[in-house]
């Protein structure tokens, strides 16, 4: 169901590669309200990915730019005024990768400069994205941005290794980034804390589906899937967000405020008898 949130405003959408990416649901979502946008991923994502059929099917330009060099964000700003008609008034960051992970390297064996890879391309990437558009004037006043996070930044999960570093930093980079931009531009910028996704990203961590499980059975409301994740960018992409900025926005289906629940502990007791009313019916409280 669209809601026309998006009627009439101009957007681009960092990291799409195939249809399970949380970027792909976004860019479907964003165009279904009303939004016309431009797509951009890594020359490799752009050739080895699905991009070019989401192009089609959203009927927006795919422009193949490295986020971490600043002349290939110059290209993804200047072309994206000029093939949406001005500045835009949103900008999607889903950008994240680790070399150390991909190549099983423990936390307490980091390879340094693959270290400086996860964080330029990760964090460092933000940064760059946000200056070269506020240099440029590429974002319209009152506008909007958003990049994706997840929990690690602020707590510690076993196999997330130097992303949870890079996570940190990214959203550091939203608050001291947010001030400057939303005091001499309104334009606010927040971060999207999600539920461990199925994506072709998440995969790539160690224990990913032991973790996905354990934070279903801890999530009040379970984990927030891909589709939900972009009605949420969406609602912060909208006119009715104005004055949210500078956060760290959990949509985790309550996991980040639980300690232990019911569903978790499951998996230590041999059953539910004891946690059973008279009428046989679970005591959750």
């Amino acid at each position: 169901m669209s809601y026309n949130l998006l009627k009439g405003k101009r957007g681009i959408v960092f990291g799409a590669l195939n249809e399970n990416s949380i970027a792909w649901k976004v860019a479907e979502r964003a165009v279904e309200e009303g939004a016309v946008i431009t797509l951009s991923n890594t020359p490799v994502a752009v050739r080895m990915g699905q991009v070019d059929e989401l192009a089609k099917k959203v009927n927006a330009e795919v422009i193949a730019a490295d986020a971490t060099r600043v002349e290939d964000l110059e290209v993804v700003f200047s072309t994206s005024m000029d093939v949406l008609g001005g500045p835009v008034d949103f900008v999607l960051h889903s950008i994240g990768m680790s070399p150390n992970v991909r190549k099983k390297r423990t936390y307490d064996d980091l390879d340094y400069s693959l270290l400086e890879k996860t964080l330029d391309i990760s964090a460092i990437s933000f940064h760059k994205m946000l200056q070269v558009a506020k240099k440029m004037g590429a974002i319209a006043d009152y506008g909007s941005v958003v990049a994706l996070t997840y929990v690690a930044a602020q707590r510690t999960l076993f196999g997330y290794n130097d992303m949870a570093d890079a996570k940190a930093m990214l959203e550091s980079i939203a608050r001291s980034f947010g001030y400057i931009y939303g005091r001499e531009h309104h334009v606010r910028i927040n971060c999207i804390s999600q539920s461990p996704t199925q994506t072709t990203a998440g995969s790539g961590i160690k224990g990913f589906d032991s973790l996905m499980d354990f934070a279903n059975r801890m999530s009040p409301l379970g984990n927030a899937t891909a589709d939900e994740c972009a009605d949420y960018c969406i609602t912060l992409f909208s006119d009715l967000t104005r004055k949210v900025t500078m956060q760290t926005l959990f949509h985790d289906g309550g996991f980040s405020s639980m300690g232990m629940s019911l569903r978790a502990m499951d998996q230590y007791e041999k059953s539910f008898d004891k946690y059973r009313d008279e009428n046989g019916n679970i005591i959750y409280g």
